[in-house]
């Protein structure tokens, strides 16, 4: 039910009983104004400067009611034309503003929503430091998070000091213009511009947007699950997973034909039940200061890997699959690269010449995904250089990296379209699998992402973390990662098992390794990663015991399979993620709001992963309900507790009544 209440001087939009948009001449709901941005990129991180010309208060206005909608104009002063013309709808359950006309050359706008002092909100794509927003402000805009992400950290002060890419807070490879507030409602807001979302204020969040957007859209529900339920229905929702991948790890490797199918062979005589190989390096390798890179040009490399055309076909005897590496972009002077000058597919600079990008001592071209034969180009190479070739997946990595300076083949400024560049890179492998009939059988994952990622992308993963304890940037990180990325509509998401980022005294543990193994356990998808210095980081492999608790967690994993699997049945039929924040099931919990280093596995699991280091006990809470521990079947009625916490058995509890009650015992006896 929309209501629009006006009387003089003031107005408000109140939606199904709550009110979201409040108005008056010494409080107004909108502001537009000028800026000039100047962006600085530097391998994928970005410092943004926003001179502010003008920010101007629209506070009078003008409603009128044409059929079921209302038509609101809006300008600064009375004597003045209007500046901005609104039409306020409802239709199939969505409150929706539309930005009909601007009249005065603004380039920026600030929408004020109504808040209250007791709110929380969640989502805004994958948020790794907070998962209850309240209190921060969020800058949207697609890039490297950063290593450390928390500026007292010497480990991103080195990383500022040295590499320009220490990161902050907010710093993100997918971030969205979409919220969930406790007041039981989502918004989105469409616009593919930067953006910065302000939850600082009591009485109102402040959406920032660097042009006039499309619309903003606001559903409401009566409780999380159904706004959930309603968000993906509008986002679109992610397909269920490959049958094959919950048959065992997702062995994260390089080095080469015989190192890679040498060591399958012996982690499969210690136990070790694998689903793939995933080898990054099957197209070659580079070698730099920042560590082992790879080779960006998207086809099969037989001096590394010889003979890998058969191998792929005796793996897939044994129910194993080969998994491969793929980006949007071409390394210069390959022959990717030289059909793609040839056919004038790829991006160019102000003067007209071809857009090189630096990604670490080499550069590389931008596919143009706005030139439709340049995007169906690459569609055919992932068809024909990884799917006719046998790769069961891959990693579709970056994204985020389009620069704010190239000229496109669609006219649209590079800064418009830099926030959509993952969602389209995103569709561009959808598309590939879909026409190649495969979608059932092939698993991407990607780590950035926007608007739409919902629907084209199979799998999203945490990015590149690094190698340690820290609660921005290390194993803790990709809890509250999984969470806001559930809120914001993507239920499937995992990481790479020991973290991926190696850089200033940064070294790999067995204990994290180990920590961060029994976490992935309870997750969508096990995958392992060497990281970017295997050398330097500890590796399982090398490890009698590292590979018994990992072989033991991976059996536990898919002795869960069909409770998996069932959750993420439920992930693509209504779009309730598989972890989940302990809120959508424990909504009265005042306790449960605020706790971003614990989730729920589906429904039943709770688990609250040990990421500090030396920890034999570990605190944690349940909300009121009749648990049992996983491991040694104590009853649990909820609250405060600390439980031990051994290397092999990670505190996790289930639902006394749960229907997988059997199964769960079965997999805590696994030894």
């Amino acid at each position: 039910m929309l209501n629009l209440f006006e009387k003089e001087n003031e107005f408000k939009i109140e939606f199904n009983g709550r009110t979201l948009i409040k108005h008056s001449d010494k409080s107004p709901f909108i502001f537009i104004g000028q800026g000039e941005a100047e962006y600085n990129m530097y391998r994928g991180n970005f410092d943004i400067e926003n001179y502010l010309e003008s920010r101007i208060p629209l506070k009078y206005f003008v409603i009128a009611k044409e059929d079921n909608d209302y038509l609101i104009k809006l300008k600064k002063c009375p004597e003045e034309k209007f500046s901005l013309k609104l039409k306020v709808g409802h239709s199939e359950g969505q409150l929706k503003i539309e930005f009909l006309e601007n009249n005065i050359n603004a380039n920026r706008i600030w929408l004020r929503v109504n808040a209250k002092k007791e709110e929380k909100i969640y989502g805004c794509g994958e948020q790794l430091s907070y998962f209850n927003l309240r209190g921060k402000n969020f800058p949207l805009w697609t890039s490297e998070p950063g290593v450390g992400r928390n500026k007292n950290t010497y480990t991103t002060w080195q990383a500022d000091v040295k590499d320009k890419a220490g990161g902050d807070y907010y710093t993100t490879n997918y971030p969205q213009p979409t919220f969930i507030s406790t007041e039981k409602y989502y918004c989105h807001l469409e616009s593919t511009a930067y953006l910065d979302f302000n939850f600082k204020n009591e009485g109102f969040h402040e959406l920032e947007v660097w042009e006039i957007p499309e619309y903003l859209l606001f559903e409401t529900g009566e409780n999380y699950l159904e706004i959930i339920e309603k968000l993906t229905a509008f986002l679109g929702r992610q397909p269920e997973l490959p049958d094959w991948v919950y048959n065992g790890l997702i062995l994260g490797i390089q080095g080469g034909t015989k190192f890679v199918f040498d060591k399958k062979d012996e982690l499969k005589e210690k136990g070790l039940k694998l689903s793939a190989l995933w080898c990054q390096d099957w197209q070659g390798v580079k070698h730099t200061s920042f560590g082992k890179r790879l080779s960006w040009n998207w086809e099969w490399n037989q001096e590394l890997y010889p003979e890998l055309d058969q191998k792929i076909k005796e793996l897939k005897e044994e129910d194993i699959r080969f998994m491969g590496y793929i980006n949007p972009y071409v390394l210069e002077g390959k022959s990717l690269y030289q059909q793609a000058v040839e056919h004038d597919y790829l991006a160019y600079d102000s003067e007209g010449e071809i857009y090189l990008v630096d990604f670490g001592e080499f550069y590389c071209g931008v596919v143009d995904f706005t030139n439709p034969e340049a995007f169906n180009w690459y569609k055919e190479v992932i068809k024909e250089n990884l799917i006719d070739f046998g790769l069961a997946g891959w990693m579709a990595d970056f994204g985020e990296y389009l620069p704010t300076d190239c000229v496109l083949n669609n006219s649209k400024s590079a800064e418009i379209m830099h926030n959509a560049w993952p969602a389209i890179w995103a569709r561009l492998n959808y598309e590939a699998v879909k026409e190649a009939g495969k979608l059932e059988e092939v698993l991407y994952f990607m780590r950035a992402g926007f608007t739409g990622n919902q629907k084209y992308c199979t799998l999203m993963w945490a990015g590149d973390q690094s190698v340690n304890w820290s609660l921005d940037d290390g194993l803790a990180s990709v809890i509250p990662a999984a969470l806001s990325m559930g809120m914001t509509g993507c239920g499937l998401h995992h990481s790479d098992i020991g973290g991926y980022t190696s850089l200033h005294g940064n070294i790999r543990s067995k204990e994290l390794f180990m920590r961060w193994a029994e976490m992935a356990a309870f997750t969508p998808v096990m995958r392992t990663h060497e990281g970017n210095r295997p050398d330097d980081n500890f590796q399982f492999y090398n490890d009698r015991e590292a590979i018994e608790h990992l072989s033991k967690m991976t059996d536990v994993y898919t002795k869960l399979k069909k409770y998996i699997k069932d959750a993420v049945k439920e992930n693509a039929e209504r779009g309730i993620p598989v972890q989940r924040p302990l809120f959508l099931h424990y909504e009265e919990d005042k306790r449960v709001y605020d706790l971003k280093y614990q989730y729920l596995l589906g429904r039943d699991l709770m688990v609250a992963p040990v990421y500090e280091k030396n920890k034999k006990e570990w605190s944690l809470y349940l909300p009121e309900d009749n648990w049992i521990h996983f491991w040694n079947g104590k009853e649990y009625s909820g609250g405060e507790i600390k439980v031990k916490a051994p290397l092999g058995q990670p505190p996790v509890f289930y639902r006394k009544e749960s229907k997988y009650k059997k199964l769960f015992k079965e997999a805590a006896e696994i030894s």
